[in-house]
């Protein structure tokens, strides 16, 4: 089998969210499973591009709509345990930033037709083609429909929706866009009276798969107006949870950490990089340490996060250190929080790879109150690392945490994202630190539980064999 992944973000070259972690490992696992994956996604100038070298294999030019675009199609010399190529369009897709530019509808559809344009003009053929999210959306659309592509049309489409809140919507006054396609096919691009990438390729690709099985439940009743098209094309959807790089992270081996620890050495370990964490920014070191990485956008609930910690900082004895951005009201209700809490209450606006490894390996607790969460990563990291997850029971969270009130538990749930139920659940940690016995106890059984990409990626294989002729 050769399998060709095609995505906006690809873990360590470019990554936003948890789209590029999975990304950045599944291949890597199917490799070593003895299937032959890949990787292509767009060219930015950013700091991993900079800093690596390309082979140039393919060169061509596209038409968007009235004007010509030249590009090239680029292969990683470096090894990322899988081939990675990109593409590089100039005045389009080399920027520093992956989203959030006014011509993103043009940035993404002129990658999506010069990967196909490549891979019509390739001698060997991908197997099957697997899309994420709708920055893709349009390939099984464009390999079923358009023209140009019919020598692709029985190459069997995997689409992965990691966020089907995001769907790329854009008017009809740009369907010319697109290559020549069937006329009569139209209805397939529409959604409510929109052109919408995402629910193309819901209607055209051979089958769906969600980031967890309860996510795929969840989209029935929640999906940013997509509902009743899920509930449709059930029959072709499969919810399979994402895994993490258990090579990456991994506190035995982690880089990136103040002291490498492994189970048995877990709470010597946890104190090195939790002394380092306090000292740097000014917490007691004896004091339980809850923390949160993450955008600080709605979906993760951080908008009531000021909220959340002001009466959680009041009522407890703890520190609280968040490492974030998103929403600017949110960050500057953050950052006042701190005189209010001096030596209690941090928070770290921006990213920092290192310090979320340290806070991951040093934290005693990670706060994850989402509204929504497709599956999370954030809390598989924490689990490896020997930190408690606190979760919302929603998507991925639900599916990977049990309660420590529930048999064989080890984490925190609540069911609503509501200033209340956070803060029980904040005291609830709290609490159950004071009783050290029982928390390393669980703070052990934490890190043996396996979240890595190897039973995932079987699925997907076993998905791919199931779809090829």
């Amino acid at each position: 089998m050769n399998i060709l992944n095609i995505s906006a973000e690809c873990f360590p070259i470019a990554k936003v969210g948890g789209l590029a972690d999975v990304v950045g490992a599944l291949p890597k696992y199917q490799n070593n499973s003895g299937i032959s994956a890949k990787v292509i996604m767009p060219y930015y100038v950013n700091s991993f591009t900079k800093s690596n070298a390309f082979d140039a294999i393919f060169k061509n030019k596209l038409t968007l709509g009235t004007k010509v675009f030249k590009f090239q199609i680029l292969q990683l010399k470096r090894d990322l345990g899988y081939p990675v190529y990109m593409v590089k369009i100039k005045g389009l897709l080399d920027r520093e930033q992956v989203y959030s530019y006014e011509d993103d509808t043009e940035r993404f559809l002129a990658f999506q037709i010069a990967v196909l344009d490549w891979v019509l003009a390739s001698k060997v053929k991908p197997t099957l083609i697997h899309c994420h999210d709708h920055h893709t959306g349009f390939v099984p659309f464009m390999m079923s429909h358009a023209k140009k592509y019919k020598a692709l049309k029985e190459i069997p489409t995997v689409l992965t929706i990691h966020n089907a809140q995001y769907q790329g919507q854009f008017g009809f006054e740009k369907v010319n866009y697109l290559p020549d396609f069937d006329s009569s096919k139209k209805g397939l691009l529409n959604w409510d009276g929109q052109i919408n990438p995402l629910a193309a390729a819901i209607k055209c690709a051979w089958h769906i798969t969600t980031v967890s099985p309860s996510y795929l439940k969840e989209l029935s009743k929640k999906a940013n107006g997509l509902e009743s098209l899920l509930l449709n094309e059930k029959s072709k959807s499969t919810g399979i949870l994402n895994g993490i790089d258990d090579k990456v992270w991994d506190p035995e081996k982690d880089a990136l950490i103040s002291k490498n620890y492994s189970v048995k050495t877990v709470q010597s370990g946890k104190k090195v990089s939790k002394n380092k964490l306090c000292k740097q920014f000014g917490f007691d070191k004896n004091k339980p340490l809850f923390s949160f990485i993450g955008r600080l956008v709605y979906e993760k609930g951080a908008n009531l996060f000021p909220d959340i910690f002001y009466k959680a900082l009041l009522n407890n004895d703890i520190s609280i250190l968040v490492l974030g951005s998103g929403d600017k009201k949110v960050e500057a209700n953050l950052k006042a929080l701190e005189a209010h809490f001096k030596g209690k209450y941090n928070a770290f606006i921006g990213y920092d790879e290192n310090l979320a490894h340290e806070i991951y390996a040093g934290s005693d607790f990670l706060l994850m109150p989402s509204r929504v969460e497709p599956c999370g990563l954030n809390q598989m990291y924490a689990l490896r690392y020997g930190t408690i997850p606190i979760v919302r029971r929603v998507g991925g969270l639900k599916d990977t945490i049990i309660d420590i009130g529930d048999k064989g538990g080890f984490g925190i749930c609540h069911e609503e994202t509501t200033v209340k139920d956070v803060c029980f659940s904040i005291e609830r940690g709290a609490l159950f630190y004071e009783n050290q016995k029982e928390f390393r106890k669980i703070r052990k059984k934490c890190m043996k539980i396996d979240h890595s990409w190897d039973k995932s990626a079987q699925k997907y294989i076993s998905l791919y064999k199931s779809l090829i002729p």
